[in-house]
């Protein structure tokens, strides 16, 4: 496979051109970055020590050596063992950077990056099947034969470009991943980011004052279930969901709703669950826009409550008060399931909260857990 640029030809290329600015910043692969490598960029700000900086140097030449061969692009972008070992204990976070690490701090979080940029790379760009084949990896028609080599010729392509881009600054796998989703058309991980400022910002503003105390719970949780074809927008089930929330709102249960679903099902569908959910409450049951949150990125149930958790603590609500999960009578009985939890252990690597009471065959009582905050690009389509 031939790429049409090396990076030694992009770098020449850039030098020769007079006047040249610094890079230009892609703000689509700034967002993408953003939600799947956030500790990695905090080192990559950092001043990080000598051996730190000769292995990425290392990886840099390794990299750049491959030249126009895309398999070896691949290979060489993968990371070691021995280089995550290294820079998983050693590197430092940039003081001044916005990264918070999440609760089993930074080195386990830099680590799970820097593995995910391996899983990005062996399903997008070496052909290897992904953790859900019936919804996940590169798009159809770009996965198998022809197709998936002509598609990987331009992502190598894309990549190239790519490397000088001030997101890749720690090592050019990070343009390598983002190229391969980009090539394959999946860019949900930043689909709808800033997802708090451009769609929950009237909530959050209003979950500033809210008195969480007069309140059984802080929010309804309302899962999205897909429909089976393509072109419908919303399935009876979730329908179902969105009916129950609304009572459960009027009935003042909790001052908020936050509906939580990407589009998933069925297989290329253009309709997000949680916006289907949030128009079905509005213009069907008279909900206030502004109670309303929504998490349009969560691909399985295990996301669908770590995903509202990550909302909740945007919203500043306390992690100690129980929320309310409305759903249909099937994906009520899966969550309350001991199966769910050992799921859950599987694929996230934690419980995303505790499963208390069940009120009824639709209501199960949630208490959220602040692990739900470590970023997880082993799924990255949904970090």
């Amino acid at each position: 496979m031939k790429a049409a640029l090396t990076l030694a030809a992009l770098a020449a290329a850039l030098v020769a051109q007079p006047g040249q600015a610094a890079p230009v910043a892609n703000t689509h692969w700034h967002a993408m970055a953003g939600t799947m490598f956030p500790a990695l960029e905090a080192v990559a700000r950092a001043r990080l020590p000598e051996d730190v900086r000769a292995m990425l140097a290392a990886r840099h030449a390794r990299i750049d050596a491959c030249r126009e061969d895309a398999h070896c692009l691949m290979d060489a972008a993968r990371w070691q063992e021995a280089e995550i070992a290294l820079i998983a204990d050693k590197a430092l976070i940039d003081a001044a950077s916005h990264y918070k690490a999440p609760d089993d701090g930074a080195k386990g979080d830099i680590r799970r990056q820097l593995v995910g940029i391996n899983a990005i790379i062996a399903v997008y760009g070496q052909g290897q099947p992904a953790r859900y084949v019936a919804i996940d990896g590169p798009v159809t028609g770009k996965g198998t034969g022809q197709e998936a080599l002509t598609n990987l010729r331009f992502a190598v392509e894309l990549a190239h470009g790519g490397m000088q881009d001030p997101v890749t600054a720690l090592d050019p796998s990070i343009a390598v991943a983002i190229a391969l989703l980009d090539a394959n058309d999946r860019d949900e991980p930043a689909a709808f980011e800033p997802l708090d400022a451009k769609y929950n910002a009237e909530a959050l503003a209003r979950a500033k004052t809210t008195p969480w105390a007069r309140y059984r719970y802080s929010a309804i949780i309302v899962p999205g279930v897909g429909p089976e074809e393509v072109g419908v927008p919303i399935s009876p089930r979730s329908k179902l969901n969105a009916r129950m929330a609304a009572q459960r709102f009027a009935d003042g249960l909790a001052p908020f709703i936050i509906v939580s679903g990407a589009n998933v099902h069925p297989r290329g569908t253009r309709f997000v669950e949680a916006v289907q959910l949030r128009k079905a409450l509005i213009e069907e049951f008279n909900v206030p826009a502004a109670v309303i949150v929504i998490d349009p990125y969560a691909r399985h149930t295990t996301t669908n409550l770590r995903n509202v958790t990550r909302r909740l603590v945007a919203m500043g609500a306390p992690l100690d008060k129980d929320t309310l999960i409305v759903t249909n009578t099937e994906q009520s009985a899966m969550i309350e399931n001991p199966d769910f939890a050992a799921r859950n252990r599987k694929e996230l690597g934690y419980l995303p909260g505790t499963v208390g009471k069940r009120l009824s065959p639709y209501d199960l009582v949630f208490r959220p857990s602040i692990s739900s905050l470590r970023v997880d690009p082993l799924d990255p389509l949904d970090p």
